[in-house]
Formats: C-alpha cells, sequence, structure tokens
C-alpha cells in the first residue's frame, strides 16, 4: 500500500472518471498505480477516491461479495495500514508504488477522507471478487498466493468469522500455502535401506526352508543351497553398499545390515544340521563335562595328552559355569549358535578400533563387512580361541584408544585404572589360549616402537602375565613340548606346509580350498592397494598398518600343528581389512587430518598474495566408481560360503552317526580302547578321562600301510594288549570317511576294504550298525 498522498501528489491532476459501477448507486474510484486490474483483465476502474469517501457504500445494500482474503494477505494488510492518529504508513519510505492492496480478514478496513487509497482498494477488491466468482478454476491457489495475478481465481470454501455490528460477515478462506505438506514421501525416501534387508531376509527363510542336507557331496553346503540363498546375498549385499555410501544415512542402517550378514553366514548352519558341527567342538564339550564331573583340574598322570586343557583352562571353567547357570545338561545344547555368538562379539572392539582413526562411517562399516566376509578360517566355532581372538582385539582397542599420545587421561590415577583393566583382559587372554598371548605381545611391542605409542605400559604388562602363567600352571606341558618348538623356530618352510592329512583332495574340496586362497589374497590385495591408493592412512593409519603386519614373524616360531598360516591371516585381517576399505572408496577422511585442519589457522594475508599452482582439471567420476567396487564386494561375500562351509562334509555329523557313537561310551568299561581311522567323529574325545582312544591313519605311514594290505589281523594284534573287563572297540564312520577322501589319506575304497576285512574276521563281533557307520567289538577269545 502506498502512503498517503503528499500536497505534491494532490496537485497532480487526477484522471477521469471512468464507468459507474454495477448497482449504479455511485462511482467507481479511480485505479491507483498499485491496485490489481479487474479479473476479466478489462482494466474497469472507479469513481474518484474523495467522492467515494464521501459517498461510502452500505454493507447491506452492496451487491459485491465478500471479500476473498488469505490469513497472509490479512497479516500483510494490518502492518502496512496507515496508522489513523499519524496518516503514515509503517512501511518504509522507500516502498514503491506496485504492492496490491490488502484487507483483514476479520475487519475491514473503513475508508475515509484521509486515506482514500484504501476505499478504492477495498471497492476494487469486491469487483474482483465478484467477477472471479463466476469463473472458477486452478488460478485459485494462485491468486490466493499472488494477489497480483491476472489469471481468473476461485477459493475454498470460506468459513465464517464474526464480524462486527453494522458489516456483512466476511467469512475467510485457508491459505494453502498454511497447510502442511505429505510427508510420507520423505519418510519413504528415508526408509528404504528397510526394502533391501526385508528382501534378502525373506529369501534366506525361504532358502533354509527348502535346503536338503542329508546328503552333501564333496562341495558341502554349497551345492545344498536353495538358489533363493544366493539372490539374498546378492541383495543385501547390493543393499548394503548403497546404503553405506550415503552420508545422509544414520549408521545404524549399517548396523543392521552386518548383523543381518552374520545371520545368514553363520546361523545358517545352526537352523540347517540337527547336530553341532565341528569334531574339536565336541572334543570342547567333552572337557566342560570333565570339569562339571571332577570338581577340578587334573595332571597328566591322570589325562595324558589331554591334561595340556586343564593347564589353560580359563574358557572351560567359564562354559562350565554358564551350563550350570542355564541349568542344560551339557554345553552341546546351545554351542551350535556359538558361531553366531561369537562374530557378534568381534563387533565391538572392532568398531572402536577403527573410530580411533576415523569419524567416516563409510570406511568404518565398509571394514567391518569386509572383515566379516574375510573371515573364513573358522576359529568361530565353540572354543577358546574364539573367545580370546575378542579379548585380543579388546586389548587393541583399549591401548590404541587410551595409551595414544593424544588420547586417554593424563593423570596418573586415569591411567591405572585403564591398565587394571587391561591386566584383567590379558589374564582372560593367558589363562584361556596358548597362541593368543604370542600374538598380542608382538602387536603390542610393534606399536610401542612407534613414537605415537612409545607407553611401555601394556607390553611389559602382557609379558609379565605371560611368563608367569607359562612357568607355574603351564609349566607341565611347555616341558614336554619345548624341544619340538625349539627345533620348528626358523624353520619357515616347514612351519607353512601342510602335511599328511591336511592336504585337500577331490573337485570340491580343491575348488573350496581355491575360494578360500582367493578370497583371503583379495583382501590383502586389496589392504595393498588401500596404503597406494590412500596416501592420507599411510601416515594417520600407521597403527593399524602394524597390527596387519604385526603377525607374520610367527612363521618362523612354531608350526601351530600345520594350523599357523590360517592364524596369521586371522589377526591380520582386522588392519587388513581396513585399508581393504579405503581401496574401495573415494577420498577418506581420518581423526587426525581433520584435527590438522581445524587447529591450522588460516593463511596470512601476504601468503594470500602469493601466486597459488593452478591444479589440474578435475576429471569427472567415471560410473565404474561405484559399480565395480560393489561387484568385488559382492563376489567376496559370495566367496565367503564355499571357503567357510565348503567341507561341511567332513563337519557334519547326521543323529544316527551321534546315536552309534553315543551307544559305544553307554556300554564301554572303564579302561577300554576305542580305535578309529581318525578322530572326525561326533563324541570322539567323550569321558577321555577313562577310555583310551587310538587313531591309526595319525600312526607312521608304514604302520598305515601295514593296515591296509591285512587289515583285521594288524588291527586284533594292536588291540589286543586292552585286559579284560576292559573291551577293545573298532568304530568307523560316515565322518571319519569324508575326512580321509577329502583330506588326501585313504581314499574310499581303502576304507571299504577294511570294513569288509573286519567284518569278515572272526576276531571283531557286530555291535551296531546304521547308515551313520559300524561298531565291531574285540572278542575275548582274540
Amino acid at each position: 500500500m502506498r502512503p498517503p498522498a503528499t500536497p505534491r501528489e494532490r496537485s497532480v491532476p487526477e484522471p477521469a472518471p471512468g464507468p459507474e459501477a454495477t448497482d449504479g448507486s455511485h462511482r467507481a474510484a479511480p485505479t491507483p498505480p498499485d491496485a490489481p486490474e479487474a479479473a476479466d483483465g478489462t482494466g474497469a476502474t472507479s469513481d474518484p477516491a474523495p467522492r467515494a469517501a464521501q459517498e461510502p457504500p452500505t454493507p447491506a445494500a452492496s451487491p459485491e461479495p465478500p471479500t476473498t482474503v488469505s490469513r497472509k494477505q490479512a497479516a500483510k494488510a494490518a502492518a502496512t495500514s496507515p496508522d489513523p492518529t499519524t496518516g503514515r504508513s509503517p512501511q518504509s519510505p522507500t516502498a514503491t508504488a506496485t504492492q496490491p492492496p490488502t484487507a483483514t480478514a476479520t475487519q475491514p478496513p473503513t475508508a475515509t477522507a484521509s486515506d482514500p487509497v484504501t476505499a478504492a482498494s477495498q471497492e476494487s477488491a469486491a469487483t474482483a471478487s465478484e467477477e472471479a466468482s463466476v469463473r472458477p478454476g486452478r488460478a485459485a491457489t494462485a491468486r490466493a498466493h499472488h494477489p497480483t495475478a491476472r489469471e481468473p481465481s476461485t477459493a475454498p470454501a470460506p468459513t465464517t468469522t464474526p464480524e462486527p455490528s453494522g458489516s456483512a460477515p466476511e467469512p475467510p478462506v485457508t491459505d494453502l500455502s498454511d497447510l502442511a505438506p505429505a510427508a510420507w514421501p520423505a519418510r519413504a525416501a528415508a526408509a528404504w535401506p528397510a526394502l533391501p534387508l526385508l528382501v534378502a531376509l525373506a529369501l534366506w527363510v525361504y532358502a533354509t526352508r527348502h535346503t536338503d542336507v542329508s546328503a552333501l557331496d564333496d562341495f558341502g553346503l554349497v551345492s545344498a543351497l536353495h538358489p533363493t540363498f544366493w539372490a539374498g546375498l546378492a541383495v543385501l549385499t547390493a543393499g548394503f553398499w548403497f546404503t553405506v555410501r550415503d552420508r545422509r544415512r544414520p549408521g545404524a542402517w549399517s548396523l543392521a545390515y552386518v548383523l543381518v550378514l552374520l545371520v545368514m553366514e553363520r546361523a545358517t548352519q545352526a537352523l540347517l544340521y540337527p547336530t553341532p558341527l565341528y569334531a574339536w567342538a565336541w572334543k570342547h564339550d567333552a572337557v566342560i563335562d570333565h570339569l562339571l564331573t571332577s570338581g577340578g583340574l587334573q595332571g597328566a598322570d591322570r589325562l595324558g595328552d589331554m591334561a595340556v586343557y586343564d593347564q589353560w583352562p580359563g574358557f572351560f571353567a567359564a562354559q562350565a559355569a554358564l551350563v550350570r547357570l542355564l541349568g542344560v545338561d551339557n554345553a552341546a545344547m546351545y554351542m551350535a549358535w556359538w558361531p553366531l555368538v561369537s562374530s557378534v562379539l568381534l563387533l565391538l572392539p572392532l568398531l572402536l578400533i577403527y573410530r580411533t582413526f576415523t569419524e567416516d562411517r563409510r570406511l568404518i562399516w565398509t571394514a567391518v563387512w569386509l572383515f566379516c566376509v574375510g573371515n573364513w578360517v573358522g576359529q568361530d566355532y565353540f572354543s577358546p580361541q574364539s573367545v580370546a581372538f575378542a579379548l585380543h582385539l579388546g586389548v587393541l582397542a583399549v591401548v590404541l584408544r587410551r595409551y595414544g599420545r593424544s588420547g586417554g587421561p593424563h593423570g596418573r590415577q586415569g591411567q591405572a585404572v585403564w591398565t587394571v583393566l587391561l591386566s584383567v583382559l590379558v589374564t582372560a587372554i593367558v589363562v584361556s589360549h596358548q597362541l593368543t598371548p604370542g600374538m598380542l605381545v608382538v602387536t603390542l611391542v610393534a606399536l610401542a616402537l612407534t613414537r605415537r605409542y612409545r607407553d611401555w605400559v601394556p607390553a611389559v604388562t602382557t609379558v609379565v602375565i605371560f611368563l608367569a602363567w607359562c612357568l607355574t600352571a603351564a609349566l607341565p606341558f611347555l616341558s614336554a613340548a619345548m624341544p619340538d618348538m625349539i627345533r620348528s623356530i626358523g624353520d619357515i618352510g616347514a612351519n607353512v606346509e601342510t602335511g599328511y592329512g591336511t592336504t585337500p583332495t577331490g573337485t570340491g574340496a580343491v575348488a573350496t580350498s581355491w575360494a578360500a586362497r582367493l578370497l583371503s589374497g583379495s583382501v590383502l590385495l586389496l589392504a595393498l592397494a588401500g596404503v597406494v591408493r590412500q596416501r592420507v592412512l599411510r601416515h594417520r593409519a600407521l597403527p593399524l598398518l602394524l597390527i596387519a603386519a604385526a603377525p607374520l614373524p610367527m612363521f618362523a616360531a612354531s608350526s601351530y600343528g600345520s594350523e599357523m598360516i590360517f592364524r596369521v591371516l586371522m589377526f591380520m585381517l582386522p588392519g587388513a581389512a581396513f585399508f581393504a576399505a579405503a581401496a574401495l572408496l573415494p577420498k577418506v577422511r581420518t581423526l587426525a587430518a581433520d584435527a590438522a585442519a581445524r587447529d591450522t589457522a588460516p593463511p596470512s594475508p601476504a601468503t594470500r598474495a602469493r601466486p597459488r599452482r593452478v591444479p589440474l582439471p578435475a576429471l569427472p567420476r567415471p560410473r565404474y566408481g561405484v559399480w565395480v567396487p560393489l561387484l568385488v564386494l559382492l563376489a567376496g561375500t559370495l566367496a565367503f560360503v564355499p571357503s567357510y562351509s565348503g567341507k561341511d562334509r567332513v563337519n557334519y555329523f547326521p543323529p544316527r552317526e551321534v546315536a552309534l557313537v553315543q551307544q559305544l561310551f553307554d556300554q564301554a568299561p572303564d579302561d577300554s580302547l576305542v580305535v578309529a581311522a581318525n578322530r572326525n567323529y561326533p563324541l570322539a574325545y567323550e569321558q577321555y578321562w577313562r577310555v583310551d582312544h587310538y587313531w591309526f591313519l595319525d600312526d607312521d605311514r608304514r604302520h598305515v600301510d601295514e593296515i591296509v594290505r591285512d587289515p583285521a589281523t594288524v588291527l586284533a594284534r594292536d588291540m589286543a594288549a586292552v585286559e579284560p573287563p576292559a573291551r577293545a572297540y573298532f568304530l568307523l564312520t560316515r565322518g571319519q570317511t569324508a575326512n580321509s577322501e577329502m583330506n588326501g589319506q585313504l581314499d574310499r575304497a581303502q576304507l571299504d576294504r577294511i570294513r569288509e576285512s573286519v567284518a569278515s574276521s572272526p576276531a571283531f563281533e557286530l555291535v551296531a550298525e546304521n547308515d551313520g557307520g559300524v561298531l565291531y567289538v574285540l572278542t575275548p577269545a582274540s
């Protein structure tokens, strides 16, 4: 609204009067420069403003409909109307005359002689409203938002508002801009990562319900899985990749994807197989049962070689307490789900380690994903190694976050608290496993040699606790094993060589073995590419590079039963996965780099004046920057299945095989002897404190050849030393046959010949037989 006319403006001649109003009662006021044109675009004008002020129209006799205005227009009119006491407009003096006049929705302004423009604007708005009421259209919304629009408009049904006495009711119309916009599209866009999760879970559930594991071949679970399982893994991987690359997505979505990945990887076997996997898991269950039965630890004079577990009893004692706490019969009731539990336990220390060096969620969660798919070694089963490895990562997390130059409390009291926590974790590792403390020592020493972690407290604490346990509780075992350990030091070729009985044989075994090798090799190559490509990580995340390289010297220490190469790969994986993830991502950020950027002062004016180098034009981002890393991630995720589950023909024991072995131990007297091809059968160490075992494939190769030439005679001679009432049993099961075939010991034809020779010999008597195996006993006469 324009301000009141000044004397100079009043001296200007007014325009000629226009046509009269439609009712003929008075003439319309002349259209001011800022008044809108009529809705029909004819530009009709009203009577002059002074006459309109002298002859105001009576509301009751006015044929025009009430003026249609919005709440925004009413507020604007109230803000721009002139003050009646001063005659001045609250608008800025520099306001132009192009703003349209507005009227309030609750009380129309009264035209007076002192406000001629307001009266003219009111009648002009009424005329426009009357003409627009008969021309409905989509322009109503535009008219409500833009009073100066020329298009005809209609407004929604007005709401009646009480009017002051003497004036006609004038219902206002709700402005469409005041309505809340529809929020469901934004919510749907924010929740789209749930769709791949749900689809992957649905496909996985369908696959588990339509997979038959009753007849596994040399490819293990790979060939038995329903195709929808592979489709579910592909959908999950693609959803994770596009979710983690979006910086706006919270980390909870990435965590959900990783948890679903662990469920599909580790819980599938627990759902498909009615009995727990791995003969070693059944062995550990027997050790726990021994602790529960005997009520204490025993030495080599009672347990022989099995005394080593009583000398590192941490894991078994904790599981015995858990069995009593849960009220179950034994650990076999829940150990099938242990791979999933132990894998979830690794997430917390991994996140703490990675967050020490970066807050880039893309890098953190991609590294966690690669760690999960690269950890195919299988040490997550029911074993002391699974817990010791989680504690190992926990110690590293404490050291990296609290013992660095820039981290942790600086006072002695705070440092003492973390040292106590560190001592507790190290003690739990030392009393539970033999190899993990050695890996921890070399890693902590490597960190202490850097400028960032020159505090030797963690390394010295670990060494002291480790030596104290080795010189006391573990001394009997170490005294017997020390000569062989000393001979193996420095013999790297023998330590990494696979021995007899550990060579993959057959198409399925070789294919799954190569899948595992390619998976580990790909992760290491990606880690090397990440070190080369992401220069900032070479300096800022150097401790993780040391963690990845520190286990390599252990090749020179021992062969660890031909398993040292697998353990080294597992301990290298936390650091290698971090750099491998950096190779799949664009430029990454680190905490140290961000802090340095914040602490850097702005350049001085003199520095700004210096000529700068003109950078080369940035190349457009190639399309393969998204799809190639996705394909690499998908290939690694799919390769995990044959690497991890490709030997399930060896590791799975059907219920009838378990029942056969259980029948053996239910009837075997004390001091009895069980002779078998190898130890790959369930309950292999059941009641080991009262029943002896002999696995002839672990014997010298020449003796094995004698058994193959004349099985019944040689086996009867070996078993004849058992004195009554003890008895000697010969056990041959499906699991032993699978292990012997797939690991290059004896083939099926040779094992069938041994079985037929024993069956036809009068020196043996059949005790039990089913599709899981056969059980014979040596007759007393023999």
